[in-house]
């Protein structure tokens, strides 16, 4: 599971783990604590023939802030003192740069498909999951964002009827980001 999350963004959790294997390392650390952005309670699977084959971390827009601040505490245990100031100035900037979801939606903060699994629906059945959970809770949205660069992904998104929400550019070392929004009915 935490490979899979770790796709999701390998440069950041890398800068917060200092390493890639640092970065596999938080991810499995904030799965096993309550409330973060990558906690077990938020955390879906897919298995297909026995195998892991996708993972999806979502929750509702208003839980977004704390529970990335649970994320970056538990981050920051991972790494010397010294470290601190840069990955709590780089988690601030991500934070500012990326594309505001709104406020009454079910977010996607994370959703991967293993390899030699894609094209096989798992990232459809996690979406589906997604607008089942945000339906379930009453809300009226389900948002997400991802690299402009992601052609795959994007083209995804607008199949499962996700309109593009806001378009941010480039703000080293933050990648250009698209955020997308699909309003349930």
């Amino acid at each position: 599971m935490a490979s899979l999350l770790y796709l999701t963004s390998p440069g950041g959790f890398a800068l917060f783990g200092g390493s890639p294997k640092g970065g596999m390392r938080v991810i499995e650390d904030a799965f096993g604590r309550s409330g973060t952005d990558n906690s077990r309670e938020v955390v879906t699977v897919v298995e297909l023939d026995g195998r892991l084959a996708g993972a999806m971390a979502a929750f509702p827009v208003s839980e977004a802030e704390e529970r990335r601040k649970r994320f970056l505490r538990t981050a920051l245990r991972h790494r010397p003192p010294w470290h601190w100031l840069h990955i709590w100035r780089l988690a601030r900037h991500g934070s500012r740069h990326a594309p505001k979801p709104p406020g009454d939606a079910f977010y996607v903060d994370a959703l991967a498909t293993a390899d030699g699994f894609r094209r096989r629906g798992v990232a459809m059945a996690l979406l589906g999951e997604a607008e089942r959970l945000a339906r379930e809770s009453g809300l009226p949205a389900l948002a997400l964002d991802t690299v402009a660069t992601n052609t795959g992904a994007r083209a995804l998104y607008t199949r499962f009827g996700f309109e593009i929400g806001e378009e941010r550019p480039a703000s080293p070392p933050i990648p250009a980001l698209v955020g997308y929004v699909k309003r349930l009915a």
